[in-house]
């Protein structure tokens, strides 16, 4: 990594319930006025703070040696890339937040699937 390209950046981390399975990671790179929005996966993000996980255009993972207690999130687009680093602990608490509102595995509750297909269908 490049400490000539590193660019301080503001994080928010949001869940809803609706959208179980999905953490929204808001950047806002604090040298401009403007916010870069990622759908992350609860369940890899969960799995970061202990192993590598993701592939393609996501990837995450613990940081280790001198920097443990950090994530690192790797993310790619046409438009560009970005290494991440994040403090573990404050992920490791929102996500402890988002288990209180659907616990991990109970997420498919929160779905009709009949009413979505149908929908889906209805659109076809």
């Amino acid at each position: 990594m490049s400490h000539d390209l590193s660019v301080p950046m503001g994080v928010a981390l949001r869940y809803e319930a609706d959208d179980p399975y999905a953490v929204r990671a808001a950047f806002h790179p604090l040298a401009e006025g403007r916010t870069v929005e990622w759908l992350l996966s609860r369940d890899m993000l969960t799995e970061s703070l202990s192993e590598n996980t993701g592939h393609g255009d996501v990837r995450m993972w613990p940081a280790g040696g001198s920097e443990r207690g950090a994530l690192y999130i790797a993310l790619r687009s046409p438009a560009g890339s970005a290494l991440l680093k994040l403090p573990a602990q404050g992920v490791e608490s929102f996500l402890r937040d988002t288990r209180s509102v659907v616990p991990q595995g109970a997420e498919s509750s929160r779905f009709d699937l009949d009413a979505e297909l149908a929908e889906l269908l209805a659109g076809s």
